[in-house]
């Protein structure tokens, strides 16, 4: 994983961060595992604008991820490592034995030929090997990690996001997560060895603005310059402060504790986040 700052040929360059994708293989997807990608603008059935601040973008196709891992005890080889617009993370194109094709999220250090595997016994915990918790050494890093067993990778899925496992007690296995929560899952749910792929991803600077609308994001507003009607910042004189920090709501910001206190996961969670 790398970084290359451009040269400072043009105002937008000169502050350009990209990724330098050493670690892509090929920029042609398979083609079997490709979905369409509708895209809204933002807009319901009616043309009415419902979410504001999205619109236009490039045409992307949707990569079909395998987040379940369920193709137990067969290897699969990696055949390319490659780019996708749809995430922050780099995924995997894998080759089974039998001639299946999937996709899968890249792990740090997924070689191509390297081959990795699924299942519940018998499997080395190794760098893109996905395995329950139960089965998974304890201090081992891991990511791609279900929440109820079967569902498929929800929590740590993002760009040099990983996890540990912290211990195990009866039926249940406590795992710190990428937010600082440690929290007790289900040992049966599976999780994939090693840290998400392109965990250089959070240095890149886009440097023109232009560049957000390549992703479809429109220019945001700032409260404080809309009127009263508009936003609770909103209003007053020239350039004033705006008053507390809230959403358009009302909700306030900067620390204000939104989660229920009788929502039925909390007995799940160990230690909350770090503010």
């Amino acid at each position: 994983m790398s970084v290359r700052k451009l040269k400072p040929i043009t105002s937008a360059q000169r502050f350009r961060v990209v990724n330098g994708f050493d670690a892509i293989t090929t920029d042609k997807p398979e083609k079997s595992l490709l979905a369409p990608k509708k895209r809204s603008g933002g807009r319901n059935s009616q043309g009415k604008m419902t979410m504001r601040y999205i619109g236009g973008g490039h045409k992307k196709k949707y990569r079909i991820i395998d987040f379940k891992r369920n193709k137990t005890g067969i290897p699969a080889e990696v055949k390319t490592i490659e780019y996708d617009p749809n995430r922050t993370a780099f995924i995997a194109l894998l080759n089974y034995q039998d001639g299946e094709k999937r996709y899968i999220i890249a792990q740090n250090g997924l070689q191509v030929g390297q081959n990795v595997v699924s299942g519940e016994k018998g499997i080395a915990p190794e760098i893109g090997n996905a395995m329950p918790l139960s089965e998974i050494p304890l201090g081992t890093i891991i990511s791609c990690i279900e929440l109820r067993p079967g569902q498929g990778a929800v929590m740590a899925r993002s760009a040099g996001a990983f996890a540990q496992l912290m211990a195990r007690d009866g039926k249940f296995a406590t795992i710190k997560l990428p937010s600082g929560e440690t929290r007790m899952v289900l040992a049966a749910c599976m999780a994939t060895i090693g840290v998400i792929s392109n965990s250089d991803h959070q240095l890149i600077v886009s440097g023109k603005a232009g560049r957000s609308r390549w992703l479809g994001r429109r220019p945001r507003t700032r409260p404080v310059v809309m009127n009263p009607v508009d936003h609770p910042m909103g209003g007053g004189e020239g350039k004033s402060s705006g008053g507390h920090p809230r959403s358009r709501n009302g909700i306030p910001a900067k620390g204000y504790r939104t989660r229920s206190k009788t929502k039925a996961s909390n007995k799940y969670i160990v230690e909350r986040r770090k503010k």
